[in-house]
């Protein structure tokens, strides 16, 4: 007996690609653009950061960064409502880990850093610079790594979700992969 693919499945893979894009934007900091700034003269890198934080307000960020913790709750309810309850348990998982360690975080933390980063006046001191930029550098990176982290958790638990559901093992309830064995022998 074949498993039906239905809409939860199809919005567990949507829910992949959301958790996976904004997972992969904080990764891209962790491993080389905050390391690629950081080795530029501090004067660049503090214009360069000012330049990025003003360009991410886009609509090609939007879906990934806004949108990521609707998409996983709504997989949990769709996966719940069709009787999946343990791929709906994993999939509102990592709506929360995102959600309170990605956006939450983000909008109150790295934006206000953000923000006061805007405002600063690029030192003509070399000197001067260094110390506005380490300062900020420092305590960025330490945020986005906590961001990074909890991104990466959001995925895996989706695409643990995602396993379970593919796999047919609904428990806690639903007509899991037990479920058909015990309908087959009955039958």
């Amino acid at each position: 007996m074949r498993q039906r693919i239905g809409i939860p499945h199809v919005a567990a893979v949507v829910s992949i690609v959301f958790a996976g894009a904004i997972f992969g934007f904080f990764y891209a900091w962790v491993c080389s653009t905050m390391w690629g700034l950081d080795a530029a003269d501090p004067r660049v890198a503090i214009e360069a950061m000012q330049q990025m934080n003003a360009s991410v307000r886009n609509g090609v960020f939007f879906p990934a960064f806004f949108l990521t913790p609707v998409v996983l709750g709504v997989t949990a309810l769709l996966s719940y409502r069709a009787g999946h309850r343990r791929p709906s348990v994993w999939f509102l998982g990592a709506a929360v880990v995102y959600l309170v360690g990605g956006l939450i975080l983000t909008a109150t933390v790295n934006v206000p850093m953000n923000n006061d980063l805007a405002d600063v006046v690029i030192p003509a001191s070399l000197a001067e610079a260094e110390v506005v930029w380490r300062d900020y550098s420092d305590r960025w990176q330490v945020w986005n790594t906590i961001r990074t982290i909890a991104s990466g958790a959001a995925l895996i638990l989706a695409a643990i979700g995602l396993g379970t559901l593919f796999a047919g093992s609904g428990g806690m309830g639903g007509r899991g992969a037990s479920a058909r064995i015990a309908a087959r022998v009955q039958g």
